[in-house]
């Protein structure tokens, strides 16, 4: 099998490439997280010229009509950049959900401007005692006269405090946890009853826990049909955990790179560490950690066109493997950097940061290896 990138996509890795040299090194990144705002929009509009953020989409919809390996190497160069923007919250589970839920009016009304730039999404879906659950949602959707009454909580939901549009889950029908019963419905900020307390994360990014409090929506805010929302929810996270695990390749790959430079050029005893062998041991751990990474994570874009079975293996696999692998990297780098490993002023620090938080996303190493073998 031939693994080796295609002339577009090899073109497209060394234009993100170019523009994290570029336009966003780690002072600048740094600057971005620390804002109120919690990214750039100005860098949002870039994304959005450049053609990043139709990448996922069909051309009817407006989007590249790429696949999924071109995601892949987005995130995976934004992995390296520790790039903030919300792509994954906005483009990934926001867009995707209307791309493969939505009638052809929510497509046109939402995707030609999210494509652009012009507005954000997020998606609600995780809940307190949820514990990654995807089945699990407590918060109700009472139907109305000419649309739905939403009630419940939703816990950390990226991007929410950004969002134009938050795509909240809520169950129609059905005891807390069963997989039927669950829509979609798309919540407009500034909706009365909707409550956001908004909070950063420990990488930098920008969440929120969001109450629902008698939220009063149309019947056009419903995506799919009443109850049959559950397949596109794991479909749609599926593809933002593979993305994910493609980003994790990159913060692995750079703390690597990171860490074997710095053996190089630090002296002990008259030399450089890197000579000593035990070092040099630990670097060919973290070398082997990331290629091992990187091919999980190929293997699980590869399967995202597949039927469920074999896509929730394939997807799970990646994530366990690199939730494990990415704790081993991050922590090597860390020790072998020394004490300023865990300083704010040294990258190292924040890329193991947005690894923890990653091994965390929907789903933590334990889960995923339940959910390979078939067990929730």
């Amino acid at each position: 099998m031939d693994l080796s990138y295609s002339e577009d996509q090899t073109l497209l890795a060394e234009s993100i490439a170019r523009f994290i040299q570029n336009d966003y090194d780690f002072e600048t990144r740094s600057r971005i997280a620390g804002s109120d705002l919690g990214f750039d929009p100005a860098a949002w509009k870039q994304f959005a010229a450049l053609g990043w953020l139709g990448i996922p989409f069909s051309e009817e919809a407006g989007g590249l009509g790429a696949d999924a390996v071109a995601v892949m190497i987005l995130m995976e160069q934004f992995g390296r950049g520790l790039v903030v923007e919300p792509y994954v919250p906005s483009i990934l589970l926001g867009g995707g959900l209307i791309a493969a839920a939505g009638t052809e009016a929510h497509r046109s009304r939402y995707l030609g401007d999210l494509i652009a730039g012009r507005i954000q999404l997020a998606f609600g879906h995780g809940e307190p005692g949820g514990r990654y659950a995807l089945a699990h949602v407590a918060t109700r959707a009472e139907a109305r006269a000419g649309g739905f009454t939403l009630t419940g909580r939703k816990a950390v939901v990226h991007n929410a405090a950004a969002a134009d549009f938050i795509i909240v889950s809520a169950r129609s029908d059905g005891e807390v946890r069963a997989p039927e019963g669950i829509s979609l419905f798309v919540v407009p900020r500034g909706s009365s009853g909707l409550g956001l307390r908004p909070y950063r994360t420990i990488d930098g990014l920008r969440a929120a826990e969001v109450e629902l409090d008698g939220v009063e929506v149309g019947e056009d805010a419903l995506l799919g049909e009443v109850g049959g929302a559950y397949p596109t929810v794991e479909a749609v996270t599926d593809r933002a955990v593979a993305a994910v695990c493609a980003e994790a390749v990159g913060v692995m790959d750079l703390l690597r790179e990171t860490t074997l430079e710095y053996l190089k050029t630090r002296q002990q005893f008259g030399r450089p560490l890197g000579t000593f062998q035990v070092l040099q041991h630990r670097s060919v751990d973290m070398l082997i950690a990331c290629e091992e990474a990187r091919s999980l994570a190929l293997m699980a874009t590869l399967n995202l066109d597949r039927t469920s079975p074999e896509r929730r293996r394939a997807v799970s696999a990646a994530k366990a493997h690199i939730g494990t692998a990415g704790r081993k990297v991050g922590q090597e780098a860390v020790q072998l950097h020394g004490g300023m490993g865990v300083t704010d002023e040294l990258k190292v620090g924040h890329y193991f940061k947005r690894l923890t938080m990653i091994d965390t996303f929907f789903g933590d190493s334990a889960h995923h290896l339940d959910r390979f073998a078939g067990h929730v």
